[in-house]
């Protein structure tokens, strides 16, 4: 027999029971991602079922205030004062007449220090504060469109008083932050609950009601009169009574969103038009009296005099200008004085201890320079328009008179000690003499010089006169109109 065959049909065998059909592990494998794809096509099914006929809860119904929302909107503004200041981001109207306001507000001195920008800030594009009724601009109209947090330490120069038409503008928008506190808690608020939110503080409610009136009255109308959809102001008020945002329309402004950071909180620094920072007023320690009742005599040791800077914010919206000397040996002041309204004209300010005399001339003749920096008047005074009188009783004469009078008596009225500062890399005693409007500070050196002379305006704000004692010019006359007598000194 031949046996040569049998191992091709072995083979052969093998091959056919191999092309039967797959493995029995293989066949599993397929069965199992045949079910796997038949369940997610389900749960892909059964998903877009869900989300087509899904409808979220419907949102809580506004209600009135409970008693505790109400407690909690009346306290809102003794928390604010509680809390002292905030961070504050404003945006003012809307389109072309936006204004955007990044700052602070500090309540427990009535102080603002913002940035303001957007398309509709006008003159007072730039930094901007104000105390109280007080309001001072640093205009800068190259800024940028979209404002940013003002530098903590403010600048030192280019500050001026500023008008702002009550019921118009801005002042309805710093109104509004400044009475967003108070000393006790309002009346029970009515209004009603809208709905919850979430800030980045945490959960708040949001209420509606009036704006609370600055000075209650039964006559009072709200400083709003509406406030998206229902006509009244919304407040995002946590568990605490932490204001956190308003939303509020102002007459003649438009639409207000204020919104607040609680957490950044940073002292603030009026400028000096507005005081300087705040000290700890006191006593006079021995030593600070004696420099103070030395001063006379150190002034007029000084070489008799001292080169003057003025810097003066006076009036309702006037703000001045100088360069000039002071004599406290010949008891003369000759300054050339600019005002930014009127950069082209100096006024030529003369004056002794009885006569006062003002010039005005064009500004190349008055010294030159510019209107925010004016050049020291030219000497000898030229003639000129000169009018003589007695000194006056405004602001830059008291000013003056006060510091020529220091080279005689520094003393006036009661004396406290408000700060230490800087003045011209020294530092200084600030010393305030007698009270209320008219008041002197000085700026005396551990040295016992006087390096600054403030009064406290009829506009409520400071003026300033830097002094940097040494060797004085002759200061002559200004000359007088022929047929002209001087007049007598005045008793002192």
């Amino acid at each position: 027999m031949d046996t040569s065959a049998h191992p091709a049909t072995d083979t052969d065998s093998g091959d056919a029971s191999r092309s039967d059909g797959p493995t029995p592990p293989a066949h599993r494998r397929r069965t199992v991602l045949l079910l796997l794809g038949l369940t997610a096509a389900m749960s892909a099914t059964a998903l877009v079922i869900g989300l087509l006929s899904w409808a979220p809860d419907p949102p809580e119904p506004a209600r009135p205030l409970t008693l505790a929302e109400g407690e909690r909107l009346a306290a809102m503004r003794v928390t604010n004062l509680r809390d002292l200041r905030a961070g504050v981001r404003v945006t003012a109207g809307a389109g072309a007449n936006r204004t955007e306001l990044v700052g602070w507000v500090d309540w427990s001195r009535s102080l603002l220090y913002l940035d303001v920008g957007g398309p509709g800030a006008g003159a007072e594009r730039g930094l901007l504060q104000r105390v109280g009724p007080a309001v001072v601009i640093r205009p800068d109209p190259a800024a940028v469109p979209t404002p940013a947090a003002p530098p903590l330490v403010p600048p030192v120069d280019r500050w001026r008083q500023h008008h702002l038409p009550p019921g118009a503008g801005l002042a309805p928008v710093l109104d509004l932050l400044l009475d967003l506190s108070a000393d006790r808690p309002d009346p029970p608020a009515v209004g009603r609950w809208v709905a919850r939110d979430t800030v980045a503080a945490g959960p708040v409610d949001v209420l509606a009601a009036p704006l609370p009136a600055a000075t209650p009255s039964p006559a009072a109308t709200p400083a709003s009169s509406a406030a998206p959809d229902d006509g009244q102001p919304r407040y995002w008020l946590d568990r605490d009574a932490r204001l956190h945002k308003l939303v509020t329309r102002l007459p003649g402004v438009g639409p207000v969103t204020v919104t607040l950071n609680r957490a950044d909180r940073p002292t603030l620094r009026p400028v000096d038009a507005l005081g300087g920072r705040p000290g700890l007023p006191r006593a006079l320690t021995d030593a600070e009296r004696r420099r103070l009742d030395r001063l006379p005599a150190r002034l007029r040791a000084q070489g008799g005099g001292a080169t003057a800077t003025l810097t003066a914010p006076v009036g309702s919206d006037t703000n001045l200008r100088g360069a000039g000397w002071l004599s406290w040996t010949t008891r003369t002041a000759y300054l050339a004085v600019a005002d930014l309204g009127v950069p082209d004209r100096r006024t030529l300010l003369w004056r002794d201890a009885a006569t006062q005399a003002r010039a005005d001339v064009p500004a190349t003749a008055g010294g030159g320079g510019t209107a925010e920096t004016p050049g020291r008047p030219p000497m000898p005074p030229p003639a000129g328009p000169w009018r003589f009188g007695r000194t006056g009783t405004d602001d830059l004469s008291v000013l003056a008179g006060a510091a020529l009078a220091a080279g005689t008596d520094a003393r006036r009225g009661p004396a406290q000690r408000v700060r230490e500062d800087v003045a011209d890399g020294r530092t200084v005693d600030v010393i305030e003499l007698g009270a209320g409007p008219g008041r002197l500070r000085y700026w005396i050196d551990r040295d016992g010089s006087l390096r600054r002379l403030e009064l406290h305006t009829s506009a409520g704000m400071w003026a300033q006169l830097d002094l940097s004692p040494g060797v004085m010019p002759r200061l002559a006359p200004a000359p007088r109109p022929p047929g002209t007598t001087r007049p007598a000194a005045q008793p002192r």
